[in-house]
């Protein structure tokens, strides 16, 4: 399977950062193609997914935070099997590194949501998580005070 990698630099402290990686139902304003966000019980989660076509799948997960303020774990509970981690590296007082790790089938990717198949699918999904880090960037520093 799979493994993708992907990181940035957010002007906020870790804990703010880990606050709002928390913050379920803030998914749909960061997680491309994320219609709703919900938690269910202690660590599982909902998240109705609109796949390239249109359609709407719902998908759900079980979170771990392996280390408190600093790793969370994922893990989908049927297909598309997907599953990583979210790690928070303090740069300095006021910066984080956020790094995304991620393992998945390109082929079950590709009947749950659609898009290119093969090496254009892997493309995808990177160029959608990178974007994804982006507005989650974007989300948590406008959040801060002063801003």
């Amino acid at each position: 399977m799979p493994n993708l990698e992907e990181q940035i630099d957010i002007t906020a402290p870790g804990d703010v950062v880990w606050d709002h990686l928390h913050q379920v139902e803030d998914y749909p304003r960061f997680v491309g193609g994320v219609r709703e966000a919900r938690r269910e019980g202690a660590s599982g989660l909902h998240m109705d997914l609109e796949s390239r076509g249109g359609t709407v799948r719902g998908i759900d997960a079980s979170t771990d935070d392996l280390r408190p303020n600093e790793t969370m774990t994922w893990r989908t509970a049927d297909t598309p099997h997907l599953s990583g981690s979210v790690s928070l590296l303090p740069i300095d007082a006021s910066h984080t590194r956020v790094q995304v790790r991620m393992e998945y089938d390109p082929t079950e990717a590709h009947d749950a949501f659609g898009g290119p198949k093969g090496f254009a699918q892997s493309s995808a999904i990177e160029r959608t998580v990178r974007e994804d880090l982006h507005h989650f960037k974007d989300l948590v520093e406008q959040a801060q005070p002063g801003r």
